[in-house]
């Protein structure tokens, strides 16, 4: 295995290890300033991270507000304090030289307002900004205006390219780095476009030799690509490190700080961690951000896919095939479906599957009664988490609040789900009915031999242990 050297980033001398952000109180300050007190890039998640009451205990991230811009204003007070609570964890275990940097999720309700908050109360705290989930375009904007570096998250160099012409060229000497996502492989959400199929994943050596080459004929020779998703043992990569056609190389670990002594996750959550297959986790596109995603194919996952595929498209009046009437709702208003589709519903509704729910594209789902009044409670009580909800039909933009379109009941509140997965996740129930984002590579847990005998270790450990190759 070659030796790991340390390399330049941000303007300084670190290990090219860097710990991925995960939102929502999982990646926190406490592992991230452990992770930089190595050497490497410790990374907390702007993303509603925790605030805490006197005794240390998280506090509920609980809305009172009667509309939901209330509410999304009481979302961004909690993402703003709870950042900077994370920030000073993170910068008084790391030290003043550890490297810090700060996730958010570009789609995130507010994103722009409590990343600039965050800056600019918690001066000093923060050395870079890694972005994703969107084009970031105003990320070098927001990185110049507090001489902090920036870290765009992108799964192409043509994406790249277009941040680059539009905006970061202007700001080129803040640009840190670049994270090639691997839309395939990474946990969370994922970068793949309309034209790459999902289900035949593709080599990243190529596709980041692609971006460095682009990147290149930007002047951007010595700008490290930190490569994200997939990686596991740095042994596997060994052809990467010091490789003249891909210049400046680091990796990025998500999935595996999941399973530290100091990761803020349940005990049962690291105990399922430890026990996943090869194939538990899907690649799903249920998400309400529309973005595919990646997560453990758990009953919250097979609920939603039963939801998709208990579905038929329909017409108001009858035209070609779809001439059977159908009644839905309480007033049974009659829509029109094939005379097919009217047989699977028939036996949906045997089922117990009684509810139609109506999409944006002219198709009914089927579900329980009780699974109709969550979503619709959950859809009432939306606080605009993301910069548009398909689930809620929330958008920020004024005037309106909403994105155009009817409310998705395919999808699901993410804000809800993350928050009940990260604080109560040593019950098994909620284990299996809520989100559990990973990485593809997170079946490992059980096969490598460092984790033996269910073996946990320090953030230490393990970035030692990454710093042998295996």
């Amino acid at each position: 295995m070659k030796s790991i050297n340390a390399i330049r980033m941000g303007g300084v001398d670190v290990l090219p290890l860097v710990e991925g952000g995960k939102g929502v109180a999982i990646s926190n300050g406490i592992s991230a300033g452990h992770w930089a007190a190595g050497g490497g890039v410790g990374t907390f998640s702007a993303v509603n991270a925790d605030s805490y009451d006197d005794n240390g205990v998280a506090i509920p991230q609980l809305y009172h507000a009667a509309t939901r811009r209330e509410r999304h204003e009481e979302l961004i007070n909690y993402a703003v304090e709870g950042a900077l609570i994370q920030a000073r964890r993170a910068r008084d275990i790391s030290g003043p030289k550890g490297r810090v940097h700060a996730n958010i999720l570009w789609e995130m309700g507010g994103a722009e307002r409590i990343i600039t908050e965050v800056l600019e109360r918690g001066r000093g705290l923060i050395n870079g900004i890694t972005c994703g989930a969107g084009m970031p375009y105003r990320l070098s904007d927001i990185a110049a205006r507090f001489n902090v570096h920036y870290y765009p998250i992108i799964s192409s160099g043509r994406a790249f390219a277009a941040l680059w012409k539009r905006a970061y060229h202007k700001t080129a000497g803040l640009l840190g780095g670049v994270v090639y996502e691997d839309p395939w492989l990474a946990g969370g959400h994922n970068g793949l476009s309309n034209s790459e199929n999902p289900n035949k994943p593709e080599n990243p050596y190529p596709r980041v030799a692609a971006l460095r080459q682009q990147m290149r004929a930007f002047g951007l020779d010595a700008t490290p690509i930190i490569m994200a998703g997939g990686v596991w043992w740095l042994e596997e990569w060994e052809d990467w490190i010091d490789n003249p056609e891909l210049g400046p190389i680091a990796f990025q670990f998500g999935t595996r700080p999941l399973l530290t002594q100091e990761s803020p996750i349940a005990e049962g959550w690291k105990q399922r961690l430890l026990g996943l297959k090869e194939g538990d986790v899907f690649l799903n596109r249920f998400s309400p951000t529309g973005f595919y995603s990646s997560a453990v194919n758990n009953e919250f996952i097979q609920e939603l896919r039963g939801r998709n595929d208990r579905q038929v498209a329909y017409t108001m009046e009858a035209v070609g095939d779809h001439q059977a009437e159908y009644g839905v709702g309480a007033r049974r208003r009659t829509v029109f479906l094939t005379p097919p589709d009217l047989s699977h519903v028939r036996q949906w509704e045997a089922d117990g599957f009684t509810q139609a729910l109506r999409t944006p594209d002219s198709t009914l789902i089927f579900v329980t009664p009780e699974k109709s009044h969550e979503i619709l409670e959950d859809q009432v009580n939306c606080m605009g988490c993301l910069s548009t909800c398909r689930f809620s039909n929330w958008s920020q933009l004024e005037p309106d609040f909403t994105n155009g379109k009817k409310a998705d009941p395919r999808s699901f509140c993410i804000q809800k789900t993350l928050q009940d997965i990260a604080h109560h996740g040593d019950d098994p129930a909620v284990l299996e009915n809520n989100l559990m984002f990973s990485g593809h590579n997170a079946y490992r847990f059980g096969s490598d031999p460092f984790y033996s005998n269910g073996f946990v270790p320090t953030v230490r450990q393990l970035f030692d242990r990454i710093m042998t190759g295996r």
